[in-house]
């Protein structure tokens, strides 16, 4: 099978990004990452990029007028890359929705919440402050709806007492390393396809989640 074109949008450190770089050159993943993005300039994701000899462009969110003006610009420079998946690693804009419908059923997003909780930002913190006893990560794929796209799969973390948003976002960030580039791996492999009405896993429309502690590949 001809291996999958993988464009990653990122905005800061690109840890998701490496943990999917490492996965590929470990063999793990018929993919290809063919091309790099970030809408801020000098974050080490782009260096990541750079030492792994994939293109790492910059496309600076403030030197456009507009949401609009900028989502039209990246959209551009993504479709020169023909890509087969667009992976949202960190990348810290909100895209219109016209943006978003342009590459519908093939754009992932990782988010550090057992979503539906707690879309939008703070994360840690807000299940810190609702005395939540489980936190986690999830990996959907992304709709118009911020952070409202069909859930694929998620990883639980048990909260301890001790724990800080700090913390809790070190602890979850293994987590987050794992299921991410096993959805890739999945879509990739075409057993993940998106459906209007929720993500389908081997032909079969996903009723709810899949938990990574209890499915494995």
């Amino acid at each position: 099978m001809k291996p999958c074109r993988i464009v990653v949008l990122i905005s800061g450190s690109g840890s998701n990004l490496q943990a999917l770089i490492d996965k590929i050159r470990a063999g793990e993943i018929n993919g290809e990452v063919v091309a790099v993005i970030s809408n801020r300039p000098g974050v080490k994701g782009l260096e990541r990029a750079r030492k792994a000899g994939i293109p790492a462009l910059t496309i600076d969110h403030k030197e456009y007028p507009s949401r609009e003006a900028f989502d039209e610009a990246l959209a551009e420079t993504i479709d020169r890359q023909q890509p087969d998946l667009i992976v949202l690693a960190g990348f810290m804009r909100i895209l219109t929705p016209d943006f978003v419908n342009h590459y519908t059923g093939r754009m992932l997003n990782i988010h550090p919440s057992l979503l539906p909780k707690y879309q939008g930002l703070h994360t840690h913190k807000r299940a810190l402050e609702a005395g939540d006893k489980e936190h986690g990560a999830s990996v959907h794929f992304v709709t118009a709806e911020l952070d409202g796209g069909p859930v694929i799969l998620q990883s639980r973390l048990p909260i301890d007492e001790k724990h800080t948003p700090e913390t809790l976002a070190a602890d979850l960030l293994p987590r987050e390393h794992a299921i991410y580039p096993l959805v890739v791996k999945w879509f990739c492999e075409g057993r993940l396809q998106y459906h209007e009405k929720g993500g389908m896993m081997n032909g079969k429309l996903l009723r709810e989640p899949l938990a990574f502690e209890k499915f494995r590949q």
